[in-house]
């Protein structure tokens, strides 16, 4: 058996893998691991399981990934949330479908200051969704704004999916945050227009709000929601200004965001404790996979596979819209069975070879790449998204209504995915313009 059919039956047997429901970073290691013994021998395959996971646990580029999930959690379990969801709410009271505006734009907000999609999503159901349903607005409307929104958090910066991709690229990490501003908040747009019109058409979906806050009100909120801008300011002004590298910033911004925490007096044993905890937990959990996706790598470089593959479709010389209209329905069908991250450490070794042979932006790559696997956190079955919403209404709210809802944002969606596949300069304007 040659080294190329090798890795082809690894991939299948991958698959039956995961179909099976095993851990994907299990799945990623042992195929790795059995497919590089069948071409190299047992000694070299177990060399490598000895050397990669410390080889990657050391790279100083991923040690911003636990730094930036801890500033997010101390921004989470100090309540800082809560502050900008008022705001939104006071300044877009008067719109059709303001609260789900309002809803939209502070999971935006928030997302700045977040490592994590399933955090955000889960703060704003505790805080958005009790208020929507207090005014009457449509259930599945006020789920699956919650639920969409939550995912802007990848494309915002700091974003762990860029940190992720940029080591895997080897594409600078300031690049692809400023190549995911502009598309972050082109989605956040979409989504408004989309509300509006939806709640101009039919108002019963989201009654316009009474205005029952006064001009000193709104001053009040404005100043309490301080923390975030300074939080953002901080992690950027030391990043693009070359004051500090990406780690750096990361350290710094978790730092500040413990800072900011004890100054408005809300930062408790229990906070650190839940903060520290919880930004370990999703460390381990991320890395693991991504530990299992570096002997993946290997296991695909040993067999030749990409190679092979990027020859092939260089023959077929297809359209760079053909070509990722076929990655696109590949993210798609594996939404359907892994979440967001196991997507991308499972394809990447396959396809970043490729996109290198086709030469592709992989800057625009990665961009691509983290708003397809955002559809994999909406779209059922697996659609973790809803069940995140669904874990907090419980029995209030079908699980139905809320994926119902969603299939209006899926589709603004794939708007956006077509806009970023057929004008690459969405996004990387703004990181040329930046490098100047």
């Amino acid at each position: 058996m040659s080294n190329f059919e090798i890795g082809m039956w690894g991939i299948g047997v991958l698959f039956v893998l995961l179909l099976l429901r095993m851990p994907i970073a299990i799945s990623l290691a042992l195929v790795s691991v059995g497919g590089m013994a069948a071409i190299r021998g047992a000694n070299a395959a177990l060399g490598s399981l000895g050397t990669l996971p410390y080889d990657f646990a050391a790279n100083w580029t991923l040690s911003a990934v636990p730094m930036f999930l801890l500033m997010g959690a101390f921004a989470f379990h100090s309540g800082m949330t809560a502050s900008v969801y008022k705001v939104c709410r006071m300044w877009f009271w008067w719109v059709p479908g303001g609260l789900a505006v309002a809803t939209n734009w502070a999971s935006t907000a928030f997302g700045a200051v977040s490592g994590s999609s399933v955090a955000v999503t889960a703060v704003m159901s505790k805080i958005a969704i009790p208020e929507m349903l207090k005014y009457r607005y449509d259930k599945s409307l006020a789920t699956s704004v919650v639920a969409a929104s939550g995912t802007i958090d990848a494309l915002i910066p700091p974003s762990i999916a860029f940190i992720i991709y940029s080591w895997y690229a080897e594409v600078p990490v300031t690049d692809l945050f400023m190549a995911g501003v502009v598309p972050g908040l082109l989605t956040a747009v979409l989504y408004t227009v989309m509300i509006v019109t939806r709640c101009t058409l039919n108002p019963s979906l989201g009654p316009r709000g009474e205005k029952d806050f006064t001009a000193a009100e709104r001053r009040a909120a404005n100043f309490d929601a301080w923390p975030l801008p300074v939080l953002f300011i901080g992690i950027f002004g030391t990043l693009y200004s070359g004051v500090m590298t990406s780690t750096e910033a990361a350290a710094g911004s978790a730092m500040l965001a413990c800072l900011i925490a004890i100054v408005r007096g809300e930062m408790t044993w229990k906070v650190l404790r839940e903060s520290l905890s919880e930004s370990a937990l999703t460390t381990a959990s991320l890395f693991f996979i991504v530990i299992g996706a570096a002997l993946f790598t290997r296991f695909m470089a040993v067999s030749g596979l990409p190679h092979e593959l990027g020859k092939l479709i260089t023959s077929w010389q297809p359209s760079v819209t053909t070509f990722m209209l076929i990655v696109t329905g590949t993210y798609i069908v594996l939404g359907m069975f892994l979440e967001g991250i196991g997507i991308m450490m499972l394809t990447l070794p396959i396809l970043v070879p490729i996109c290198r042979t086709l030469g592709l932006d992989l800057v625009w790559l990665g961009v691509v790449v983290v708003k397809l696997i955002l559809l994999g956190l909406m779209h059922p079955p697996i659609g973790i998204q809803a069940f995140v919403v669904k874990g907090v209404v419980r029995d209030s709210v079908p699980l139905t209504t809320i994926f119902r809802g969603l299939l209006w944002f899926l589709g603004i969606e794939l708007i956006i995915l077509a806009l970023l596949i057929i004008f690459p300069e969405i996004s990387l304007w703004l990181p040329r313009l930046v490098r100047g």
